[in-house]
């Protein structure tokens, strides 16, 4: 799951002006705006969204995104960084360098990949810009500044990608939405309005991981319109999102539109599954959808788990333990089917026990105590391979609690036993 990104080199800005200066320059442009024939000219509103554009790229130094280092340091001279560490963004390691006013982050390639402003001249820049560029649209009656608006608007938008892609890098999933948001609303400024569809999908997609279903029910939907559905997936996020809103009907319907469009789509497939194991409508169909899903992805062993999960709650045992089986040979390190296996066993004992408990007929009751025993004991041996194969150890303390209580139950039978629930008992107790 990641955001949908387009790469872009940015060349150099020109020479960029000291903070004190830029401000100064805004503050002399806005007061030509208080002039009543001064602000029926495009040009007085022009000169004010270049001062404002000033003003959100003089914090940022001589750097830009893609300039190497060696580069950099030739242009910055004297300047140097107060501190300089490694971080890691978004699973990336990134050198970081401190300055007075920003924060310029370089990849693994030694290029400038992030600049992270720390002391903005104003904090809504590019907001005042945009409303000044859209003012200058306003008073231009004969359209003789059109294309230096229009150029300034798209620059903005690009800006506001640029701060939401950061924001996304830093964790800021709230901020980014919101960056995205605001890009989507630039670009669809006069006089030359164009849909933004990958930062609509953006703005959705962080909406949702944030869990701001409303809004990113709006995006999503909105991508649908515009036909930008990024291989199915926003079909999968928008289902979701009804979901989560409860409602049942819109996202099963979402998803089956997005199956017929998208049938090899992971994200689909499993939500449709997951629709029909929480509705228990069609079990047939699960089965379908699921043979498509093994054919798109043949050695995805836990496609099987989920498998033998549906048998195993329809009560097709033999079935289910098939399936669980497959999902470990397809692969000997996925250990889920085989605590499919287990717990399968596992609760197949409890519900004997409980059957036993009510069964006053002796010689029934000795019956269903034999086969409750069997099916304890018929859960060891998948739970000791499934212990042996995991490299979790949460998952390990786990599975030493189900072998604990069945090794207990038949300590009495021999040594094996008795070391079995010493062995287990004492990981559960002190853990691993």
């Amino acid at each position: 799951m990641a955001l949908a990104v387009m790469l872009t080199i940015q060349m150099a800005d020109a020479q960029v002006k000291a903070p004190a200066e830029a401000k100064k320059a805004v503050e002399t442009a806005a007061a030509a705006t208080e002039n009543p024939k001064k602000a029926a000219k495009p040009a007085t509103w022009l000169r004010l969204a270049d001062a404002y554009m000033d003003a959100y790229n003089a914090p940022m130094g001589n750097g830009w995104i893609g300039a190497n280092k060696q580069e950099l340091t030739f242009l910055m001279g004297n300047e140097k960084p107060t501190s300089t560490q490694t971080v890691t963004l978004a699973g990336e390691s990134y050198t970081k360098e401190t300055y007075s006013t920003m924060n310029y982050y370089f990849n693994a390639n030694q290029q400038l990949a992030i600049i992270e402003v720390t002391a903005p001249v104003y904090e809504d820049a590019l907001d005042q810009a945009l409303s000044a560029y859209i003012k200058a649209e306003e008073v231009d009656a004969k359209g003789s500044k059109a294309k230096d608006i229009t150029t300034g608007i798209k620059n903005i938008s690009a800006k506001y990608v640029e701060q939401g892609m950061n924001s996304y890098l830093f964790g800021d999933l709230k901020s980014a939405s919101t960056y995205f948001e605001k890009a989507v609303n630039a670009s669809e400024s006069a006089p030359d309005p164009v849909i933004d569809t990958m930062a609509v999908y953006n703005a959705g997609f962080t909406a949702w991981m944030t869990q701001d279903y409303a809004r990113a029910e709006s995006f999503f939907k909105k991508c649908l319109d515009l036909g930008y559905v990024e291989d199915g997936e926003v079909y999968a996020k928008l289902a979701d999102i009804y979901s989560n809103l409860d409602k049942k009907d819109e996202a099963k319907s979402t998803l089956e539109e997005g199956f017929k469009a998208y049938p090899q789509n992971q994200s689909i497939i499993i939500g449709l599954i997951n629709y029909y194991i929480e509705s228990g409508e069609q079990p047939d169909e699960l089965f379908a959808l699921l043979d498509v899903a093994k054919k798109n992805e043949p050695n995805n062993a836990s496609l099987y788990y989920v498998e033998g999960d549906i048998h195993n709650k329809l009560g097709h045992k033999e079935e289910a333990i098939a399936a669980y089986k497959k999902s470990n040979e397809i692969n000997p390190d996925y250990e889920f089917g085989l605590i499919g296996i287990g717990i399968l066993y596992y609760n197949e004992a409890l519900e004997l026990q409980e059957k036993a408990s009510t069964e006053f007929d002796q010689a029934k009751y000795d019956a269903i105590m034999l086969d409750f025993e069997a099916a304890l004991k018929n859960a060891i041996e998948p739970f000791e391979k499934a212990f042996s194969i995991t490299k979790d150890n949460d998952i390990k303390v786990s599975i030493a609690e189900y072998l604990k209580n069945i090794y207990y139950r038949f300590r009495d039978q021999g040594p094996e036993y008795q070391e079995g629930y010493q062995k287990y008992s004492s990981i559960v107790e002190n853990g691993l």
